[in-house]
């Protein structure tokens, strides 16, 4: 897989598919997960713009992650890695960690994103503490982790290769970076971002989201004036996977009208 430098010193992997004068649309993915997460949107989206879905560093094909990163780091890390591939403006669609990176990217540098979309995903969570203890005290055996986890992050009847892909990829991280990257979403408080922003922004969730229920969700779009608000229905935590034709259709239409 390609991977680009950053000025920030890790390399960071990526994969893309499409072109066209189109605004990219750039994705980033949650603390469980990498790139491989977004195929479906790749998928759809590079049939009409140029995708691209990022790992952060210490995931995926990117370099080891320096000790002590933040999701603010995240954000520079993805912010040079764009800049690197020659966009100067794209829309952000981030997912439960990704949508706290899209948060700080768009508080940073809100010139260079042309729309938000927040996934499962919060400005502050109630339980953050609580869950980022647990993630760490499962961070030694993700493959454990995963299969104990998997069936509160995806609702219930779920599709088994959606199954097997989101244990398959939760197995593969690297336990240190899964702990740098949990900590940078658990314990995120970014209400005074959230309220500055003033960008075209749409909100998503899955109706049987456990992790990042959908009163979170509705507390974001309360937070941010002028954003839609959509629920998923037979989704959990992982919308873009659970319902990849729902989720592109929503992201399409919000998108569209804005180049």
């Amino acid at each position: 897989m390609p991977r680009v430098q950053t000025i920030a010193g890790p390399s960071i992997g990526y994969t893309e598919a499409g072109n066209g004068e189109a605004t990219p649309i750039v994705f980033l993915h949650g603390v469980g997960s990498d790139k491989s997460v977004w195929h479906p949107q790749l998928a759809h989206f590079g049939r009409s713009r140029r995708a691209i879905a990022f790992d952060y560093p210490g995931y995926g094909d990117s370099d080891p992650a320096p000790e002590g990163m933040t999701r603010d780091d995240y954000a520079e890390a993805i912010h040079s890695a764009i800049h690197a591939l020659d966009i100067d403006r794209a829309h952000i669609c981030g997912l439960s960690l990704g949508g706290v990176v899209a948060i700080a990217l768009c508080h940073a540098v809100p010139n260079h994103c042309a729309s938000l979309i927040l996934a499962d995903t919060f400005a502050v969570h109630p339980d953050g503490e609580a869950i980022y203890q647990r993630g760490l005290a499962g961070s030694n055996d993700l493959p454990a982790m995963a299969e104990a986890r998997v069936d509160v992050l995806i609702a219930q009847p779920a599709d088994p290769e959606v199954r097997r892909e989101v244990v398959e990829t939760m197995s593969r991280i690297d336990p240190a970076a899964y702990r740098i990257g949990a900590k940078a979403v658990w314990l995120a408080d970014q209400r005074d971002r959230v309220a500055d922003i003033r960008m075209p922004t749409l909100v998503i969730c899955g109706e049987d989201d456990k992790p990042t229920p959908p009163a979170l969700s509705q507390e974001l779009h309360a937070m941010i004036a002028g954003s839609q608000l959509a629920m998923v229905p037979n989704a959990g935590h992982l919308t873009n996977l659970e319902q990849p034709a729902e989720f592109n259709r929503l992201v399409d239409e919000f998108i569209a009208p804005l180049g």
